[in-house]
């Protein structure tokens, strides 16, 4: 069934965003284009925001104070697209006021903060759902169709990477607070690469985490990005890594590399992941000089014999738009118990076991 067809047929989603920063305008532009939901509230505390997103999209709805979007907009979904603190007590409010919940990644600042968002999305009935929009990539999905065909065969290692060049985001704001943030590239970026690579391995269960994070740009006021997610400066003093790396134990003996990095000495920005399998190998990865960008999905192996290397069709990139299509999608199906954030949830429970080693010095093992 079509978008054309859901709108003959049944009532549009009235749906809302909560957060008016990047992410969050990426939900509004998504909600506002899709002809099955009616984009009826926005919230946020920058006035400008406000009237500039309120009469673009014609949004009547233009609230300073969540709080009262909630209670007064009569939604049936909300995007919720805000410091990373804000994510659990804005989405169990939401939940608790019976509406759906698209929240931005990473799901929370603690494996326990995620924890109460899905067991409260349990509570309710309702969806919960979190936007790892590098997930919607062409290649990626691509490439997780090689996967599932299995002409790689078993994958046991895989290494993955988002390493800047310079990238600090919101240098001297929330993204810079341990309390706020929760962490630094780790849980900015690395947590895409996370979900990534678990995602294209058919999400293996980690068993334990040896993890290392370093802070050498940041607190020297270096690394910072000409990319300002964030309208409000707080200075906020540099409390958490600009580079952190991971070796993950898998049941079934499956290991994964990952390495980020908001800064660090190399060319230009790297982004990969790399799937080593029993009868074949590939990776997808982007990057490069901004001037000479490049994109790539390799995939290698053996056909009768002979070395081959496979090219697949690759389709365009989602982003946000697919992760929202996504999300309505699940609303749609009526089974809401069966999409509350569980697979965010262990990526959450991941990075508190690689800032957990990575203060202790060794190894912190996961329950299953």
């Amino acid at each position: 069934m079509t978008a054309t067809d859901r709108t003959a047929d049944t009532p549009k989603l009235r749906a809302g965003v909560i957060g008016l920063g990047w992410a969050g305008r990426q939900h509004i532009d998504a909600y506002a284009t899709d002809p099955t939901v009616d984009l009826v509230a926005i919230s946020g505390k920058e006035q400008h925001l406000l009237d500039q997103l309120g009469d673009q999209h014609g949004i009547e709805g233009r609230y300073p104070d969540y709080t009262t979007m909630l209670a007064e907009a009569h939604l049936d979904v909300v995007s919720i697209a805000t410091p990373t603190f804000l994510h659990a007590p804005m989405t169990v409010q939401a939940l608790e006021a019976g509406l759906h919940v698209l929240c931005e990644k990473p799901m929370a600042e603690t494996g326990q903060a995620a924890a109460t968002m899905v067991e409260t999305a349990r509570r309710t009935g309702k969806v919960l759902d979190i936007a790892f929009n590098h997930r919607q990539r062409g290649d990626v999905t691509a490439l997780r169709e090689v996967v599932e065909s299995g002409v790689l065969g078993e994958i046991y290692y895989a290494k993955t990477g988002w390493l800047r060049r310079k990238g600090i985001p919101g240098m001297g704001t929330w993204f810079t607070s341990a309390a706020s943030a929760g962490g630094g590239a780790l849980m900015d970026i690395g947590v895409h690469m996370l979900d990534m690579s678990l995602h294209l391995m058919g999400e293996p269960k980690v068993t334990a985490v040896s993890a290392a994070t370093h802070a050498q740009f940041g607190p020297r006021g270096r690394g910072g990005s000409s990319f300002q997610t964030s309208s409000a400066v707080e200075d906020v003093p540099f409390e958490v890594e600009d580079l952190a790396s991971a070796f993950l134990r898998m049941e079934g003996g499956g290991t994964l590399l990952l390495e980020t990095s908001w800064a660090q000495w190399i060319p230009y920005d790297q982004v990969y992941v790399t799937l080593y399998g029993s009868e074949g190998g590939a990776s997808v990865e982007w990057g490069g000089d901004p001037r000479h960008p490049y994109q790539r999905l390799n995939v290698w192996t053996e056909v009768q014999g002979l070395p081959a290397e496979l090219r697949p069709e690759v389709g365009e990139h989602g982003k946000h738009a697919a992760a929202v299509a996504n999300f309505l999608e699940k609303v749609r199906t009526g089974e809401p118990g069966q999409h509350v954030g569980v697979e965010a949830l262990r990526r959450a429970r991941i990075l508190d076991a690689c800032y957990a080693s990575a203060k202790q010095g060794g190894e912190v093992a996961l329950e299953l």
